[in-house]
């Protein structure tokens, strides 16, 4: 069968786009029905499926200690607008076997929460083109895997993002002095909403705001948040187990 055929007696699911560079849709049809505000009213409500997948233990600010051998080390070198990383060099501070951040440098942690029940794994290691001087961002949304990434300024503001979207079943966090200041949970597998399409884009608002009240430079924070994790983009990435090298398809260790 051929699922892309449009014919008499088949079910009309489609999207009509008047121009494609753009996508600007003119017209949604589902089965063979013209969606407008009368027929989006009459659609059931559905329960909830997916809850309470964030079954990850609360974290304290020692859970984001950078243990290495020596100062130098590689950083996940942040592409405004893309996917794709870089390697940044860098030499941080170093004391009794554990890394530590360079603000002036902009290099904060970045760490890899695992929520799926299955280990307790964090990864940490260091982000670069964040502009971050303070607080943390975290995320449930992390592809592909989907556990918790953050990336923050100050460790205990890492623990208090991290454990919140442990209590909100998932989501989106901004964690500034010990407090939250701003968050949007996404309870439905961790990534999904219960409002509406207006109300989450509402809460976007302030979310990005309170991360730029962090120092952050970049227009998309929780998006470029997301694609951290995603270890078959080149060329750096960071997973529960560690710091992946995508290129040589192996761990970094160093």
């Amino acid at each position: 069968m051929d699922r892309g055929l449009v014919a008499p007696g088949w079910r009309a699911d489609l999207v009509v786009v008047d121009d494609l560079e753009h996508c600007a849709v003119s017209t949604v049809l589902t089965g063979g029905r013209i969606v407008g505000e009368e027929l989006f009213a009459l659609r059931g409500a559905l329960e909830p499926v997916g809850r309470r997948s964030v079954k990850a233990r609360r974290v304290s600010a020692a859970d984001f200690a950078a243990r290495g051998q020596g100062p130098s080390t590689q950083a996940i070198g942040v592409v405004p607008g893309k996917i794709i990383t870089e390697r940044v060099p860098a030499t941080l501070p170093f004391a009794k076997g554990l890394r530590g951040m360079d603000l002036g440098n902009d290099f904060v942690k970045v760490a890899v929460v695992a929520r799926h029940g299955v280990n307790d794994n964090i990864a940490v290691a260091f982000v670069h083109g964040f502009g971050m001087k303070r607080g943390a961002i975290a995320s449930s949304v992390g592809h592909d895997s989907h556990n918790i990434t953050v990336v923050g300024a100050d460790e205990a503001d890492m623990a208090v993002a991290v454990n919140r979207l442990i209590e909100i079943e998932g989501g989106f966090a901004v964690a500034r002095e010990g407090k939250i200041v701003a968050e949007l949970a996404l309870p439905v597998a961790g990534l999904m909403s219960l409002l509406s399409f207006e109300e989450v884009h509402r809460a976007l608002i302030p979310l990005r705001a309170a991360a730029k009240g962090l120092g952050v430079v970049l227009s998309e924070p929780f998006l470029q948040v997301a694609f951290l994790p995603l270890p078959v983009i080149p060329h750096l990435k960071i997973t529960d187990m560690g710091l992946v090298d995508v290129d040589r398809f192996e761990f970094v260790r160093d």
